[in-house]
């Protein structure tokens, strides 16, 4: 077992490093890192990283309620995951106000061509029987937190002269997601070692990548 989760770590990696690259030559994120963001771009982000966040415990709870007798444990795992973050958005929307965005802007906001391709991609793959791909998905999305959520938000404070209450969903996650990295070794363990799992999460990993990478491409910057 310990191999076979190794060795699917390993692969996670190189996934999210190529996912890391394809987010920094995206426009909205090459101007936050080169010094060129404004309010505007705050305001933009927000409203469509809104969107992910919103549908994200809904398709955790899907995939929990996807999983059979045998996998109780996993099944917890995800309902404990889909009430810790049901709320997420909500701050999303308060970081949006405190930097000067009206609360019907981001409440009505459409979803982008991204956020719709990532949307469906989410609950297409968690109303399958055993959805133990999604563990990928959830590598792709909880590494980011624990990896740039912090950083992305220490420099969109800076650079916008912002309070610390228009950056809280930013700084939160990056503080958080880095414990829910720690157990995603204990949820893969629950899965393999099994050669097709270890395949169809890096898979749903290389394909959420691309779709959350898309998302923010389709960010007007």
């Amino acid at each position: 077992m310990a191999d076979q989760v190794q060795d699917t770590l390993r692969k996670l990696a190189v996934v999210f490093a190529d996912f890391e690259q394809r987010l920094e030559a995206t426009p909205l994120i090459r101007k936050l890192t080169r010094g060129r963001f404004e309010t505007a771009d705050y305001h933009a982000f927000l409203i469509n990283l809104r969107q992910q966040v919103k549908d994200g415990s809904l398709w955790m709870s899907r995939a929990a309620s996807s999983i059979d007798e045998a996998h109780l444990e996993l099944r917890s795992t995800l309902m404990k995951h889909a009430v810790t973050e049901h709320r997420d958005f909500r701050l999303l929307e308060q970081d949006f106000v405190a930097a000067g965005g009206a609360l019907e802007a981001i409440q009505g906001a459409p979803k982008n061509v991204g956020s719709e391709a990532l949307s469906a991609w989410m609950f297409h793959e968690a109303s399958k029987p055993n959805p133990f791909g999604l563990l990928g998905a959830m590598f792709i999305i909880e590494g980011l937190g624990s990896v740039k959520a912090a950083p992305w938000g220490r420099m969109v404070k800076a650079r916008l002269d912002l309070p610390e209450d228009a950056v809280r969903f930013l700084l939160y996650h990056g503080e958080n997601d880095a414990e829910h990295m720690e157990e995603f070794r204990e949820m893969l363990e629950m899965v393999l070692p099994d050669a097709e799992t270890a395949e169809r999460i890096v898979m749903c990993a290389r394909v959420t990548a691309r779709l959350y990478a898309l998302q923010i491409e389709e960010i007007a910057a």
